[in-house]
């Protein structure tokens, strides 16, 4: 849980933007974008795989 001390007087904006900068800090937006779909795991393992097939042809191609 990410807490944010708001000082007397200080202005919404600024404490939301405190905030979001600590949620990006600690990751804890991108764990929740990965959560929010589920893959199986042969869905997972196919698309490391196509990605590893690119990235070698793209270094192929250089040499």
């Amino acid at each position: 849980m990410i807490i944010v001390p708001v000082k007397e007087g200080e202005n919404i904006e600024r404490a939301l933007k405190k905030f979001k900068r600590k949620a990006e800090k600690t990751g804890i937006i991108k764990e929740v974008r990965k959560r929010k779909q589920f893959n199986k795991p042969s869905v997972v393992k196919r698309i490391k795989m196509q990605h590893a097939i690119y990235v070698n042809k793209l270094h192929s191609a250089e040499e």
